[in-house]
C-alpha cells in the first residue's frame, strides 16, 4: 500500500490541492509504522517544493 501511496503523490503532485487531499487520504489508511515511513519520504521528495502542506498533514502524526 504504501508503494501505491508513494506513486499516486508523485503523480499529483502538480496541483498542489489535490496533492493534500491524496496525502491525508494516504495518512488516514496507513498503518503508524507506514505513516513514519511515508513522512520521511515525503520531505525528503517533496521538502522543497510541498513543505507548508507537508508541516500541516503531518502535525497531526507527530
Amino acid at each position: 500500500m504504501l508503494e501505491y501511496v508513494k506513486t499516486i503523490l508523485k503523480k499529483v503532485s502538480f496541483d498542489l490541492k489535490l496533492f493534500e487531499k491524496e496525502l491525508v487520504k494516504a495518512i488516514a489508511s496507513l498503518l503508524e509504522k507506514e505513516v513514519k515511513t511515508l513522512k520521511r519520504w515525503c520531505y525528503r521528495t517533496f521538502g522543497k517544493s510541498h513543505r507548508p502542506i507537508l508541516d500541516r498533514c503531518f502535525v497531526i502524526t507527530t
